[in-house]
């Protein structure tokens, strides 16, 4: 079975910049230790994600530029606001369902994990580390027929989901930390 295992990347410091917070560091490190092996290890270009591929023990085999950059997108997030909504997966699905920028944001992102997988054989699996809101709209485009009020919140750091792939996402898995 092939899979795709993705992550929202560490937490990252309290001061302007990108970087994991020592704290994001012990996190990813203690998380990694029961994760993979993985075939391939894609992050974001944001040093946030790639910190944590590293930290949780991997190296980064690609990365991917995956942050939005159309003006659309940050409106008609700001518009809904899905993140705060009762059931977030339910209200970000209706959003991607307008066919607007996030329509196009998260399908573009859906056919980037596709092609990570494409060239895997059986029983191959690839980690991606990226950022809340690009993870989530994804999923929502691989799955589109997911039962999203069940998804739960949005992803907090270092949680995500491990997808099964057969020619296309048919099965998903969400990896929750433990509350403290």
């Amino acid at each position: 079975m092939t899979t795709l295992e993705i992550r929202r990347h560490s937490l990252r410091k309290n001061t302007a910049g990108s970087q994991l917070s020592q704290q994001g560091v012990d996190l990813a490190r203690s998380l990694g230790e029961t994760m993979g092996p993985f075939d391939v290890v894609a992050t974001s270009v944001s040093p946030r994600a790639r910190e944590t591929a590293v930290a949780m023990g991997f190296a980064v085999d690609q990365e991917v530029v995956t942050l939005g950059t159309d003006p659309g997108l940050t409106d008609e997030s700001e518009t809904s606001q899905w993140w705060t909504a009762p059931e977030p997966f339910a209200a970000l699905a209706e959003v991607v369902a307008l066919g607007g920028a996030y329509h196009l944001y998260a399908h573009s992102l859906a056919g980037l994990w596709r092609d990570l997988m494409t060239p895997l054989s059986n029983d191959q699996s690839v980690l991606v580390v990226g950022h809340s809101g690009e993870l989530e709209a994804a999923l929502v485009a691989c799955l589109p027929d997911g039962d999203f009020a069940s998804w739960g919140g949005p992803f907090g750091c270092c949680e995500g989901a491990r997808l099964t792939y057969t020619a296309r996402f048919t099965e998903v898995e969400f990896l929750r930390l433990p509350a403290e």
